[in-house]
């Protein structure tokens, strides 16, 4: 019997031992955002774009390079949402140690968060393409403004803060239905290595739960109906601004980035089933015809059908079957 305990104590020591060493490899840190001109990582191409089907910051930065027709390396990195937690194992963090999609190399040089990355890349403009930022200094203010509350900072603290903020609580139930395809042993490498163990904790939860029982847990409960409300008032100040200058874009004539700030929040509305709660043409006719207008663009199609993943596919039509099939999911989900 002593020589067992032995055998198990060593093994756990070697255990233990592993996963410091793992630990150390997969370290994180908060990272600048911006370029930074002082780093600069192997690259093939100009401009290469680390990113991921799902990640609402990741459709944005490819939805402006599709429409400013520059080309790039594309590098796709899993999260746990579409397989496994490949956004915190070390080749990924060399290049990010915030451990966050998307990263946009330009000359091997990295720029750091993608509101930042839609700005630089605005300014490689190739001759013959169409602007993302007006002249008139004041549409580019009244721009600025805009990008920003569709902005995803820091959800969690400040839900209302912006409809990136908010637009996290609708994509809940796309989690909880995605997250049916993904192996729990995969999940649980977050408890090990990921920089926010809420995260790991919360996709344990949704798989353990589903999406019949979102209704009978009250955080999330909570979470998307504060979410829903913060949204609507959102969307009727966007309706306002359309009805002001008459379209066809935000601002007028002339399609910006903040256009394609806010088209992958509709984005993530379509993939989350909801479009029917926020962008119903009775309630908001303008924001509903611009939302058609927006999917009519090439680069809609480039950027984000183009990039489809079939998690996201599963995950939005589980919705909707959950919604048609049990009311009291439909009652959570529309608040209806």
């Amino acid at each position: 019997m002593s020589w067992i305990l032995w055998v198990l104590g060593l093994a756990a020591l070697i255990a233990v031992g592993l996963w410091v060493i793992e630990s150390r490899k997969r370290r994180t840190h908060p990272v600048p955002s911006g370029y930074q001109a002082d780093q600069e990582f192997p690259h093939e191409q100009e401009f290469e774009l680390y990113h991921n089907a799902l990640s609402l910051c990741s459709m944005k930065t490819r939805v402006c390079m599709a429409e400013l027709q520059i080309p790039y390396k594309s590098h796709h990195i899993d999260l746990i949402e579409t397989s496994c937690y490949e956004n915190i194992r070390p080749d990924f963090l060399k290049v990010n140690p915030g451990g966050t999609v998307p990263v946009l190399l330009h000359n091997g040089h990295p720029i750091y968060e993608s509101h930042e990355q839609i700005r630089y890349a605005a300014g490689f403009t190739p001759e013959g393409i169409s602007s993302l930022v007006p002249k008139d200094q004041g549409l580019r203010a009244e721009m600025e403004e805009w990008i920003e509350l569709s902005s995803l900072t820091n959800p969690l603290e400040e839900p209302g803060k912006s409809a990136g903020n908010s637009i996290p609580g609708q994509t809940l139930p796309l989690f909880c239905t995605m997250i049916e395809k993904i192996p729990i042993v995969r999940i649980f490498e977050g408890f090990l290595f990921h920089f926010d163990k809420l995260r790991p904790f919360l996709f344990t939860m949704l798989k353990i739960g589903g999406i019949e029982n979102l209704h009978r847990i009250p955080p999330i409960k909570k979470v998307i109906e504060q979410s829903r409300g913060y949204l609507h008032g959102f969307l009727d100040r966007f309706e306002a601004r359309l009805e002001k200058d008459g379209g066809p874009w935000l601002l007028g004539n002339q399609y910006t980035l903040a256009d394609v700030s806010w088209l992958v929040v509709f984005e993530r509305m379509r993939q989350a089933s909801c479009e029917n709660v926020f962008l119903d043409p009775a309630d908001r006719p303008l924001t509903a015809a611009y939302w058609d207008r927006l999917k009519a663009r090439p680069a809609y199609a480039e950027a984000i059908l183009g990039h489809s993943h079939p998690i996201v596919e599963y995950g939005r039509e589980r919705i909707a079957r959950a919604k048609a099939e049990n009311s009291d999911v439909r009652k959570l989900l529309e608040g209806a």
